[in-house]
C-alpha cells in the first residue's frame, strides 16, 4: 500500500489543510471549501487520521484508494493517511506528535477540523488531537528535523453540529463536484447487500446533503454552502460592505 509520507518526502507545502478522522468525512463537510479554494489558486491538502478499517464496508485499502481518487476530484495536491486505529483515536503524544510533523512538513496558513462535539467518538477526538498538534507544531525544540510552523488559522466545519455558524461559504459552484468526490466511495455508497440496513442509498445520500446545503445556503441568499464556526472574534474592516443584508 502507498504511504505519501516515504513515497513523496518533498512534498510541497500547502495553504489551506483539513483534518478528518476518516476517508470521506472531508468531502461531506467541508468538501466544497476546499474545492473551492484550489480553484482560486490556494493549494490545499487532507490528512485522515484512520483508514475506517473496522467499518461495516470496505477496506482500509480499497479506502485508500477511494480518497485518492476523491481528492483528485477536489484538485487538493497532497493527502496523505496516518493510520491510527479505527473508531479507536485517542488523543495520545503518539498522534499528537505525527500531525504536528506533518504540519510542520506542509506548513498550512489554515488549518479545517471537525466542530469539537460529535456523535461519533473519532469525530471530536480527531478535533483534539488536530488543534494540539498545531500547537506543538510551532514549538521550535520539538525536533531537531523539522522547521517550527504554527497555522494562523483554525476553523471549525460545523456542518453536522446543531451551532450557529461563525461564517458560512457559498460552495453553489462547487457543490456538483463536491457530489461527485464523496460517491468516489463505491465502497460506502455503492449499492451492496452488505450493511444495506445501516447506509443511505445513492439517492438518500444526495438528497440529505443537499437539503443540508441549500438550508446553509439559504441562510446567505445562494443556493449551496458550508457552515463554520471559530472560536476568535472576526475582524471587519468595512461595515458597509458586510456580505448578507438584512432584510
Amino acid at each position: 500500500m502507498r504511504n505519501p509520507y516515504t513515497d513523496f518526502p518533498d512534498v510541497q507545502p500547502v495553504d489551506a489543510l483539513a483534518v478528518a478522522a476518516h476517508p470521506d468525512d472531508v468531502e461531506q463537510t467541508c468538501g466544497g471549501t476546499l474545492l473551492k479554494l484550489a480553484m482560486m489558486g490556494y493549494r490545499t491538502g487532507i490528512i485522515d487520521l484512520t483508514a475506517g478499517d473496522i467499518g461495516t464496508r470496505g477496506t482500509p485499502e480499497g479506502r485508500i484508494q477511494e480518497a485518492d481518487a476523491a481528492a483528485k476530484v477536489l484538485m487538493c495536491k497532497f493527502r496523505g493517511n496516518l493510520h491510527l486505529p479505527d473508531a479507536r483515536l485517542e488523543n495520545t503524544l503518539a498522534s499528537r506528535m505525527t500531525l504536528a510533523t506533518e504540519i510542520r512538513r506542509l506548513k498550512p496558513r489554515l488549518l479545517i477540523l471537525p466542530y469539537w462535539e460529535a456523535r461519533h467518538p473519532d469525530h471530536y477526538r480527531a478535533c483534539e488531537i488536530g488543534y494540539e498538534a498545531a500547537f506543538l507544531a510551532g514549538l521550535k525544540k520539538l525536533d531537531p528535523y523539522t522547521d517550527p510552523h504554527r497555522p494562523s488559522k483554525v476553523i471549525y466545519s460545523s456542518l453536522y453540529a446543531s451551532v450557529e455558524p461563525s461564517f458560512i461559504v457559498d460552495i453553489s459552484a462547487q457543490f456538483e463536484r463536491r457530489m461527485e468526490s464523496l460517491l468516489t466511495y463505491e465502497s460506502q455508497y455503492g449499492e451492496h447487500e452488505e450493511g444495506a440496513g445501516l447506509f443511505p442509498s445513492r439517492k438518500e445520500i444526495r438528497e440529505r446533503l443537499e437539503t443540508v446545503a441549500r438550508f446553509y445556503g439559504q441562510k446567505i441568499g445562494v443556493k449551496f454552502a458550508e457552515p463554520f464556526v471559530v472560536k476568535e472574534a472576526m475582524r471587519v474592516d468595512d461595515p458597509m460592505n458586510l456580505g448578507v443584508r438584512s432584510f
